[in-house]
């Protein structure tokens, strides 16, 4: 392991932030959702956990030191905030039929998560050029970005393979390509921006 990168503390603070902040709150807010028969923060947060899914494959894909990790990761950044606010039909009922806590919990954490996601998406773009050089990869400037990954799979997959790991991670991000292929060129023409098609 290099110890001579400064800014990994910040690496590990923005790992745990997203840890906090895209798994365990919205977790919470889905079961609280669950409880109050809140369906548009159901809903929304359906879509919020099909699009976050690409930070799970960037995990995977991190694992095994695939570069194509460093571009899911910064996309991820980007479609997460957009899969927040698209929805005008699930922002009018959260808006509306919403208890009033929830609702202000549900919106803390949504203006909270797409500050961060923004932030973090420009911090992404400064690591980019380590998904198209071989070399860059190879420096610690890049590979401190695998070190919780590879604490990750120590802890949940420590019988397992990198290569095998990273294999998932591809056949994940195949899917999620396709599936957000399909939606972008042909079901977003016929339902627009609303979550329940007419």
């Amino acid at each position: 392991m290099d110890y001579n990168v400064w800014f990994r503390p910040f690496v590990w603070i923005d790992y745990r932030l997203a840890v906090l902040f895209l798994v365990i709150i919205p977790l919470i807010l889905l079961i609280w959702a669950f409880v109050q028969k809140a369906e548009g923060i159901q809903r929304l947060l359906g879509i919020y956990w099909r699009i976050s899914s690409l930070l799970a494959i960037t995990v995977y894909l991190m694992i095994a030191q695939y570069p194509v990790s460093f571009i899911s990761g910064f996309m991820a950044r980007i479609l997460i905030p957009i899969s927040l606010w698209f929805w005008v039909d699930l922002n009018d009922e959260i808006e509306y039929q919403t208890t009033k806590y929830l609702k202000l919990v549900f919106t803390s954490w949504r203006w909270a998560t797409t500050v961060y996601c923004i932030l973090g998406a420009v911090t992404s773009a400064l690591f980019l050029s380590c998904a198209f050089s071989g070399n860059a990869l190879k420096t610690p400037y890049c590979r401190v970005w695998f070190e919780a990954p590879l604490l990750f799979k120590e802890y949940f997959h420590a019988n397992s393979k990198a290569e095998f790991l990273g294999f998932l991670g591809i056949i994940g991000l195949v899917i999620y390509v396709l599936y957000l292929s399909y939606f972008v060129l042909i079901k977003l023409g016929k339902q627009g921006r609303t979550a329940t098609p007419q």
